[in-house]
């Protein structure tokens, strides 16, 4: 309460205040028949009772009549509530306040939605009117538990450990590779600024710079369509070392997270797991795996290659190829037919594999179309490489390595859905599995054109070094020192240890990925300048809190998002521009006809 005139927040009166004559701001949250209110602050919520006598009827008149969500000073005497009418479930529950005077601040016109979070609201109303949705409670927490997280961040990396916060800039050039940056004219004719999607070169640049540790709270660009857990603009934890190797930012890290996690949600338990990329693909089908439930995948190649079944045999003729499954317990009970054919469209529509389905009947025999090509002793078999139970359910697939674990990756966080809103409880939103993903392919072919290759994260990653004669013979074959760390199935962050020599990044960006090492001419000439090895990290902060307080959108974790467009519906961004504004910038906007005219009207 310092720096300002009331006495108390409405969070923090309790018996022992009783006698005490109290100053309180807030809104009212509520008004029951001209007796009572209930007075809210960012802290909490205290009982207002409206004096009836005459000497105080200007109060009364002034705080009966006074609309939801006005915003009141009230003094007033801190009383017992009596007996019986005492409320366990507010921390003010024990006390309420008898109004002496009381003075309207600001009325309130009639609002758009309730400020309750029971009230179901549509998330454009929420986004049009966020300064009311910031009011709720569950916003309220949200954002000051990120604030608290953040703090305590910045305690263990720059008191504990001395890291320097540095701030770098956000008008700068384009990075080839990654994500679409968006594009700021100048006032120079055809020249422009980017605005980094990270602050990637400045971190690698300031360690040439002899800083030695660097973090940065970093505000993030990516000219991308909105999802839920991604934004035009968002926040990393930036976090960058030199002479450091992988496992010393991994300590790091799983450090920095123990220290910074909130108490409420338990503790977190290192060093977090670690596996690889390869044995994620293979058994939970993505480079982000949800450990917190089973149902991996189950390679049953080898058993099959002994079957008459013609697919299988045709998968498996093919270098890459195989047969996996995955076991869905219970699948009889909780799954409807359309269930199972929604689950083989999916893949077939996603990922153009075809699934077959295995059924354990109550007896311990086996329904499927496959069962005719597998004898008594193949099937018990069967049963007992996925471990089957009676009523599970086991979804097959055949094919090219890859393509067969992805498609049985998504069919089982699919089916996890399905189990869930059956009742069946698999992901506890309250527990974290953290796991560190390694060993990442260096680079990838591009979809457009498979015979290029691309960075699997972005060019200034450090190969393996393993493989790093690799690099001049076979790149395809080349891991990466890479690493992603993940959270329940979402990846929170990722890193590399960088290249360091000159050298040998002017070959990644020229001879393997085919880039124009101009843009980056001013990075090559730094790490000639006796670069030292260096590696970091960026925690993506929004997608981690969201985690942390179980929301189901990154967007509930930030103060003023964009919506799933990227517009910001609360002030009509983005807008247009006019002719004159333009003109200092060299641009002219090309209308579309039909949009033209629109715009005329």
């Amino acid at each position: 309460n310092s720096f300002v005139a009331r006495t108390n927040t409405c969070g923090e009166l309790r018996s022992a205040h009783v006698g005490q004559e109290v100053t309180l701001y807030g809104w009212i949250q509520y008004q029951r028949q001209g007796l009572f209110l209930v007075l809210r602050d960012f802290q909490g919520l205290t009982q207002i009772i409206i004096p009836q006598d005459e000497a105080h009827s200007h109060v009364k008149k002034l705080l009966s009549n006074a609309p939801v969500e006005s915003v009141v000073r009230v003094t007033g005497i801190v009383s017992p509530r009596p007996p019986g009418q005492e409320n366990p479930k507010m921390p003010t529950g024990d006390i309420e306040v008898k109004a002496e005077t009381a003075e309207i601040l600001n009325s309130c016109k009639k609002l758009p939605f309730e400020i309750k979070d029971f009230i179901k609201k549509s998330e454009a109303l929420r986004m049009q009117y966020r300064y009311l949705d910031l009011r709720s409670f569950q916003l309220q927490y949200n954002l000051r538990l990120r604030s608290q997280i953040v703090m305590r961040m910045r305690e263990y990396l720059c008191n504990l450990h001395g890291f320097v916060d540095v701030e770098t800039p956000t008008l700068f050039k384009r990075t080839p590779g990654g994500a679409k940056e968006f594009l700021v004219p100048s006032r120079e004719a055809g020249k422009f600024y980017s605005l980094p999607q990270s602050p990637q070169q400045f971190k690698q640049l300031l360690m040439v710079g002899g800083l030695d540790r660097y973090f940065q709270v970093a505000r993030c660009y990516r000219d991308e369509g909105s999802r839920p857990d991604r934004q035009p603009e968002f926040t990393q934890i930036d976090i960058e070392m030199s002479f450091v190797d992988q496992a010393g930012i991994q300590r790091l890290i799983e450090g920095l997270l123990q220290y910074s996690w909130p108490e409420e949600r338990g503790c977190i338990t290192t060093p977090f797991p670690s596996m690889t990329y390869e044995e994620a693909l293979a058994d939970y089908g993505t480079d982000k795996p949800d450990t917190r439930f089973g149902m991996k995948i189950v390679d049953i190649s080898d058993f099959l290659r002994r079957s008459d079944i013609q697919f299988v045999q045709n998968a498996l003729s093919y270098p890459r190829g195989t047969v996996k499954a995955i076991c869905i317990p219970q699948g009889v009970r909780y799954f409807k037919n359309k269930d199972l054919e929604s689950l083989k469209e999916s893949a077939k529509s996603q990922f153009n594999q075809e699934i077959r389905e295995i059924i354990c009947r109550p007896d311990g025999s086996l329904k499927s179309l496959l069962t005719k090509f597998l004898d008594e002793e193949q099937q018990s078999e069967l049963i007992q490489a996925l471990n089957m139970q009676v009523d599970d359910v086991v979804l097959l697939a055949a094919g090219e390595h890859k393509q067969v674990c992805s498609a049985l990756g998504s069919l089982r966080l699919e089916s996890a859905d399905l189990l869930e809103a059956s009742g069946l409880v698999l992901r506890d939103p309250m527990t974290f599995h953290f796991l560190w993903v390694v060993d990442f392919p260096l680079f990838l072919p591009k979809e457009e054109n498979p015979a290029e290759l691309e960075s699997a994260h972005h060019p200034f990653t450090a190969p393996h070094p393993s493989d790093t004669s690799l690099l001049y013979s076979d790149p395809t074959k080349v891991r990466s020192q890479h690493y992603d760390l993940v959270l329940n199935g979402s990846e929170v962050g990722g890193g590399s240890i960088r290249i360091h020599s000159a050298k040998q990044q002017r070959f990644v960006l020229e001879k393997v990925l085919k880039e124009d090492s101009e843009v980056l001419s001013h990075l090559l000439e730094a790490l000639e300048f006796g670069a030292p090895p260096h590696g970091g990290i960026a925690l993506g902060l929004d997608r981690l809190i969201s985690l942390v307080v179980d929301a189901p959108s990154i967007r509930d974790v930030i103060a003023f998002p964009k919506s799933f467009r990227g517009r910001d519906l609360m002030g009509s961004v983005p807008d247009y521009v006019t002719p004159e504004e333009l003109e200092p910038y060299h641009i002219q906007v090309s209308w579309p006809l039909a949009e033209k005219e629109a715009k005329q009207n």
